[in-house]
């Protein structure tokens, strides 16, 4: 996984992008009912509060760690996330998905304020992730390819929402 893995984006589009996703999904879940929020259409699919509790997670337990150790450390060896594991430990589906959702905006803005301020130097920092060499610029266009997923997800599962017998 390297950044020929993923769309070109420059810093400012990128930042751009990853500061839309809290908003669209506090949209996304403003006015729900706790059996929306819970409601997935699928077996092994992620509901609302499970999309925001995922997003909350990965972006603090993933991201904004990855974020930091590539600026402090040397080449550091990024861990991965395994978000299918986490949502099944942590039973999301029991959590407060406006909490989730509030905790995931602060460490998005976390991570923007990291990456705000970069340069190319910075952008060019390596790491490695999954047995490859990476650098920075990779991370931040991770988060903006797993950024697009869960818009496509979330779009969907709001879409079904509006169907019998939600509607």
């Amino acid at each position: 996984m390297n950044a020929a893995d993923f769309p070109r984006v420059g810093l400012e589009e990128a930042i751009a992008a990853l500061a839309q996703m809290p908003g669209f999904l506090e949209r996304s879940i403003a006015g729900r009912s706790a059996e929306e929020l819970r409601f997935a259409p699928r077996a092994g699919e992620f509901s609302l509060v499970e999309q925001a509790c995922h997003l909350r997670d990965l972006e603090r337990e993933g991201y904004l760690v990855r974020v930091r150790r590539v600026l402090a450390e040397d080449s550091p060896v990024l861990a991965p996330f395994d978000g299918a594991a986490v949502a099944a430990r942590r039973d999301y589906r029991g959590e407060d998905a406006r909490a989730a959702l509030r905790d995931f905006a602060e460490a998005r803005r976390a991570v923007i304020a990291l990456l705000a301020p970069l340069g190319a130097a910075s952008l060019s920092r390596e790491a490695f992730f999954d047995g490859k060499r990476i650098v920075l610029r990779d991370v931040v266009a991770m988060m903006c390819d797993h950024d697009r997923g869960h818009r496509a997800e979330i779009e969907a599962l709001a879409e079904s929402l509006q169907a019998p017998p939600w509607r």
